[in-house]
């Protein structure tokens, strides 16, 4: 046998293992792939990879979003780090310490314990930033699901994320951003689905009664979830149904909470709520009033109505609780004399108080965001280069420790008292950052009043739509099938979008004019408008696609008028 080398012998055995070693596939450990680590899985390491190869392909197919979501994430940073441990409000003293108890709803009360058991004010402000960018994540899910298009729905959720006010709201200790995100929430559960069951429907009530538990607003959410179910399709017995339930479930936690509130305070309810005793008296025109003398002594002059009602109603200043009454007249007493001015106010001079509150109706769509005579000073939501104080309720003491004023009884004197240690007392701005928030809002970093105006148009366009539809046969209504029905659930959501921010925007006005109060429609009114731009697009690509006939043909009749198969000529 003739003898092998040591060169032979190493190339047969390389030439072995080559041939027994498996080839490497796609997705697998091959020949030429490294060896994982020590106490690694192979298998993970494929799935962490291929996790990032699908996130990365996510983010460059929605990367307008992407690019906003990024934007609004360092506003956020930057409004955390300008303000600390969080701005505070001089409502925030009702949900930290109970001040005007029973002046509102004490679920963020309640939140706030739970939050501040693991962190201070800015973990508060944080979770808010966090719970702001899942809102427009939130909308840019929905919109997609039904149809709008990627750059239409960026444009939808570029408001939520940019939007100064927006920001700084979240960056404020007050409920507004827990209410606009139970607001979402309700919105996207009923339209993930373009039938609406009656599980999701129970949610959507749940979440709806929830909000109330924030703000009181949050009562009459039913009544767009209402309309927009009975202009759903699916027979009358099912609408009906799915809108009781949904009624029933946002009925349960109110009437749990207002059920509580008898026991532990003797009062079945939310909370006394905002009353119209402001509104009526800025609107009056005292000059031609019937009253009675005692009564006239409330009256305010127009140096009193230009405060605004806000003013009138709060204020120990203010004209309904600054005149010396005769002797001896009780709270009550007082209280019952605001009631028959308001009365002959409401009654006499009806046109006045229209004409008032529809001027401060449309106050949003103008184009500059400036302060106006009457209304709440718009400062309050805006950036301040200095950590902002309200004289008497929120102020600075020694070394910028927050210290905060607290009336026993309604007009009484204030006492004081150091912001919780616990909170993060001491203010601190960093004045660069903060300069760069306000002149970003001041300079054009919010949503123009003239933009909103397109959206209402658009939020109003789109659901008429759904009634010309309901009005068309059967059959046109079907647009070539699928596609029909997706424009349809378009215009339906806009219907949705358009009656709940018309109701959480105008309601509020019948009390005061706030801009606080129309910051929801940062959230509501772009989202409203795309739909309805989305809704009236599908309309007129269905009508180019499957052209119909003003009588169409049923099936039947088309398919007997047919012209027959005639036996071949000899």
């Amino acid at each position: 046998m003739t003898s092998m080398t040591g060169l032979h012998l190493a190339t047969r055995v390389s030439a072995a293992i080559t041939r027994r070693r498996p080839s490497a596939q796609p997705g697998r450990l091959g020949a030429n792939t490294a060896a994982p680590p020590e106490g690694s899985s192979p298998r993970g390491s494929a799935e962490a990879a291929a996790w990032l190869d699908r996130a990365i392909a996510t983010v460059r197919r929605h990367w307008l979003v992407s690019a906003l979501l990024a934007a609004g994430l360092v506003l956020r940073l930057l409004s955390q780090i300008a303000y600390q441990p969080a701005i505070i409000y001089v409502d925030t003293l009702k949900y930290l310490y109970g001040a005007s108890p029973g002046a509102d709803p004490l679920g963020y009360r309640w939140l706030l314990k739970a939050i501040l058991s693991a962190g201070g004010l800015g973990t508060v402000a944080l979770v808010q930033h966090l719970l702001g960018l899942g809102m427009a994540v939130a909308l840019y899910l929905v919109l997609q699901r039904r149809g709008v298009s990627r750059w239409l729905a960026a444009l939808a959720v570029a408001p939520v994320l940019l939007d100064a006010y927006q920001v700084q709201i979240e960056e404020m200790i007050m409920p507004d951003v827990w209410f606009e995100a139970l607001l979402v929430a309700g919105l996207v559960v009923l339209l993930w689905r373009r039938t609406v069951s009656p599980w999701f429907a129970v949610t959507a009530g749940l979440i709806f009664g929830v909000s109330a538990i924030f703000h009181q607003l949050g009562e009459i959410l039913a009544l767009p979830a209402v309309v927009y179910l009975l202009a759903c399709r699916g027979g009358w017995r099912r609408v009906i149904g799915t809108s009781a339930a949904l009624a029933a479930a946002f009925a349960l936690p109110i009437l749990v909470y207002c059920t509580v509130s008898q026991v532990t305070t003797g009062h079945f309810w939310l909370a006394r709520g905002q009353g119209v005793s402001g509104r009526m008296a800025a609107a009056a025109d005292c000059a031609t009033l019937r009253l009675p003398a005692e009564v006239r002594l409330l009256c305010p002059d127009r140096a009193a109505q230009a405060q605004g009602p806000d003013w009138l109603e709060h204020s120990a200043a203010s004209p309904l609780f600054a005149p010396v009454l005769p002797p001896g007249t009780t709270i009550a007493q007082r209280y019952a004399l605001i009631s028959q001015l308001t009365t002959g106010v409401e009654h006499q001079q009806p046109l006045r108080v229209v004409v008032s509150y529809l001027e401060d109706s449309v106050r949003l769509f103008a184009a500059t965001r400036q302060g106006t005579g009457g209304v709440e000073p718009i400062s309050r939501w805006q950036f301040q280069t200095q950590f902002p104080t309200y004289p008497q309720w929120v102020t600075l003491g020694p070394r910028n420790v927050i210290m905060v004023g607290l009336q026993r009884v309604t007009f009484g004197p204030f006492h004081y008292y150091r912001l919780n240690r616990a909170y993060g007392n001491q203010a601190h701005v960093d004045r660069p950052v903060a300069s760069f928030l306000r002149a970003y809002q001041l300079d054009g970093g919010y949503t123009p009043g003239p933009l909103y105006l397109v959206f209402v148009l658009a939020g109003l366009a789109g659901s008429v739509l759904v009634l010309a539809r309901r009005r068309e046969p059967v059959f046109a209504r079907s647009g070539g099938g699928s596609r029909g029905e997706r424009s349809y659930g378009l215009a339906l959501a806009c219907l949705l979008f358009t009656a709940t921010a018309a109701t959480v925007l105008l309601a509020p006005d019948v009390f005061e004019y706030s801009w606080r109060y129309q910051l929801p429609a940062i959230v509501m009114l772009p989202a409203a408008g795309v739909l309805g731009v989305a809704a009236w697009l599908g309309r007129r690509q269905e009508r180019r696609q499957a052209p119909l006939s003003a009588d169409p043909v049923p099936p039947a009749e088309q398919a007997s008028s047919d012209p027959q198969p005639q036996a071949p000529l000899p």
